[in-house]
């Protein structure tokens, strides 16, 4: 709950499995966003757990907690600098070749590629000189940089359509399910919760309306 509030999210019970796709749906206000952040613990909770490899978060300092967990949120926010100090943020070891073969993934490689500095080139405070897409296809880009266990990702294909939004799907199922990550999708779209998940959650008023597989949930 916010504050002395009434709670916003109850009796929620889940595993998310190392790699799995875990996607949670429902309508906005449902707590979906909500349920992402506490598990990146942006806030704490009251009652009950939250464990990673069977440890509460709240035992683990939150620098080491953030250390193990990459994010891409709805709102994409990137820091004024170059896209390449972006991408590299807290991490400048990344090799060229490992910088551009994770912007092909996130399919940004060749609008990057066709602007005046390519990767030096300067964005504006939150990235405002791009498209909302492109701000979005370098957060992921940068996500999948992160060599991490732990994947979470707030409607990160809102901005995206056409083939462009297959192409991620496909790769964010092979690097989650190639690397073993564990992967926790907000979204409000049931056909892209079939296309991307093995597990499905519909959150209702902070609660599980349903759990499990995407077929048994969604027709």
């Amino acid at each position: 709950r916010y504050g002395e509030g009434e709670d916003v999210i109850r009796d929620v019970s889940f595993q998310t499995p190392a790699g799995s796709l875990t996607a949670l749906v429902g309508s906005s206000g449902s707590g979906k966003s909500t349920l992402l952040r506490l598990m990146a613990r942006f806030w704490d909770y009251q009652k009950g757990h939250i464990r990673m490899e069977k440890r509460d978060i709240r035992e683990i300092q939150p620098d080491s907690l953030i250390d193990q967990i990459s994010m891409v949120m709805q709102n994409t926010y990137l820091f004024r600098g170059s896209i390449r100090e972006n991408l590299c943020f807290g991490n400048e070891t990344i090799s060229e070749e490992r910088m551009v073969e994770a912007c092909q993934k996130a399919c940004c490689h060749e609008f990057i590629s066709a602007l005046p500095e390519g990767y030096d080139t300067m964005v504006g405070e939150g990235g405002a000189t791009l498209s909302g897409g492109e701000r979005q296809r370098i957060s992921l880009a940068r996500a999948f940089l992160k060599d991490v266990p732990i994947l979470l990702l707030d409607e990160p294909l809102s901005a995206l359509d056409g083939v462009i939004k297959e192409s991620i799907k496909e790769k964010i199922k092979e690097i989650a399910r190639g690397f073993k990550l564990t992967t926790v999708i907000v979204t409000h779209d049931p056909e892209e919760a079939l296309t991307l998940s093995d597990k499905v959650m519909i959150v209702n008023k902070g609660g599980i309306a349903q759990f499990g597989r995407p077929e048994e949930i969604i027709g």
